[in-house]
Parts: structure tokens; C-alpha cells; sequence
């Protein structure tokens, strides 16, 4: 798939390895993806999702234009009967409700992939309530709305459905002026670890990826060059991950090949001391 390959060694880092092609890892299930539009990890999860078999994938995302073009893309690539798209935005319950409703006519949710989350940088010693709030509102209690919604949809069906969360190696390393970020990261793996208990008497897995540095054209835009420089540095093969080397441990995640994994949080990383 050339346009999801991107060459690392042209800054220096380890060439990007080959595009992985699909086994069929979901065949059969229908997945819902929040902050699926885009280029980032969410996008490359959808797609990826698709190409591993699932029956249909949900797209979800606060952006209206970009959410249709990802749809009208992947219907184009993967069939129309395979793929629905909603405005969703994680911090609204009634639009999370409108998520999951969309993917009943495809048999109810099997596999949700929160993904949606906000950043941004500041300073403690600069940061607003406002800013703080909106980053944890969006990050962490999205997050949490959606997995409260699917679990008990997953309960009331008998669905012994999986539930994956996108959290950050920031949750355990500190950056400098990421605290409203680090804090709603660190929050989402002890919400999957806590909500995985809560799930397990019904069959329900949650688990977490924690991904250091994933690249795409957002992270590009609102990050300086010198810091992304920085960043890869610390990168055992000297580069970003590419979204989809993220989005295949969320598939592996999702799938019957980790049936027996819950309440865990898979660093995706290439950091070094």
C-alpha cells in the first residue's frame, strides 16, 4: 500500500519496513474507531481493520469533512456496505450513544478502538483550568464515556466484545509541558487496567497500546522540527513509527490471537535511555 510506506532513512533513521498485508485477523466482527479521519494512528486502524477481514468498521471523528473523505475513501477501496461513518464527539455521551447505534445494523460492536484524544503544550506554570480541563475532558473521560457505553452494550448482548484504548509513553515519561497531556494518558492506562476487571466476569477484553512517537501530517504541523529532530533521537532506529506500525498492535489487540491478555498496556516504542 504506497501511500501508507514512508522511508525513515531519509532523516537518518532505519528504513520503514514493508507494509504487513492482512490474515484475517477480525474476520467477522464490526469495529468501531473514534477519531478514525485523518492520517494519523486512528485512520490507519480503520484501514488496517478492514484488510484484517472485519465485517464493517464505524468511523467516528469531530470533523465533519475529513470524517466523509475518509469514508468515501475507504467505501472506494473496501465497499460502501463495509464502512459508516457519524460525527462523534467523545466529550458529548448522546454523540457516543450515536456511535455505537451506527454500528447495529452490522450486528452491535465487537471491537471498539478509542482513539480520539488532545494534546497540546504548555507549561504548568502558564496552563489555564480551561486548557487542562478540555485536554483530560477529550483524552481521559472520552475515553472513559465510550468504554462505560460499549462495555454495557457489550453486557446486555452476551458479546464477549474487546475494547482498545490509545494511551502514550508519556503516561510514564515525563515531557516537558505535557502534564495535562501525561496526566489524561497515565489516567487511560489505569482506566484500562480497572475497567479490564470490571469486564472480565463477561468475557469483555480491555487493553491499551502506548505508542512514543507516531508520525503523521498533525504532529508534523503543530510540532517545531527541532523537537520531532529530538524526538527520533531518542528512537532506537532513529525515526517515528509510521500510524499503521501502531494500528497492527491494536489489530493484534482486538483479535482472538491475544484472547488471553487483558488489563494490559503494550508500549510501542523504540525508546533507549
Amino acid at each position: 500500500m504506497d501511500e501508507a510506506r514512508a522511508d525513515g532513512s531519509a532523516s537518518g533513521g532505519q528504513p520503514v519496513p514493508e507494509y504487513v498485508p492482512g490474515h484475517g485477523l477480525l474476520a467477522g466482527k464490526t469495529v468501531v474507531v473514534t477519531a478514525a479521519a485523518g492520517a494519523g494512528i486512528g485512520s490507519a486502524v480503520a484501514r488496517r481493520c478492514l484488510e484484517e477481514s472485519a465485517r464493517a468498521v464505524v468511523l467516528g471523528d469531530i470533523h465533519g469533512r475529513r470524517l466523509a473523505e475518509a469514508r468515501e475513501e475507504l467505501s472506494r477501496r473496501y465497499g460502501a456496505d463495509r464502512v459508516a461513518a457519524v460525527v462523534c464527539d467523545v466529550t458529548d455521551e448522546a454523540q457516543v450513544g450515536e456511535l455505537l447505534d451506527a454500528a447495529e445494523p452490522f450486528g452491535g460492536t465487537d471491537v471498539l478502538i478509542n482513539n480520539a484524544g488532545l494534546g497540546g503544550t504548555r507549561s504548568v506554570l502558564e496552563m489555564t483550568d480551561e486548557e487542562w480541563s478540555r485536554v483530560l475532558d477529550t483524552t481521559l473521560t472520552g475515553t472513559f464515556r465510550c468504554v462505560r457505553a460499549a462495555g454495557n452494550r457489550m453486557v446486555r448482548a452476551g458479546r464477549r466484545g474487546v475494547i482498545v484504548n490509545n494511551a502514550s509513553v508519556v503516561g510514564w515519561r515525563a515531557q516537558e509541558g505535557q502534564a495535562h497531556y501525561a496526566a489524561a494518558k497515565a489516567g487511560v492506562m489505569a482506566l484500562t487496567r480497572c475497567a479490564a476487571m470490571d469486564l472480565a466476569e463477561h468475557g469483555i477484553r480491555v487493553n491499551a497500546v502506548s505508542p512514543s512517537l507516531a508520525m503523521h501530517p498533525f504532529l508534523a504541523k503543530v510540532t517545531s522540527e527541532d523537537l520531532l529532530d529530538e524526538l527520533k533521537a531518542r528512537e532506537a532506529f532513529g525515526r517515528a513509527a509510521e500510524p499503521w506500525e501502531v494500528a497492527n498492535v491494536m489489530v493484534f489487540l482486538a483479535s482472538d490471537y491475544s484472547s488471553y491478555m487483558t488489563g494490559e498496556v503494550v508500549s510501542v516504542s523504540g525508546q533507549h535511555p
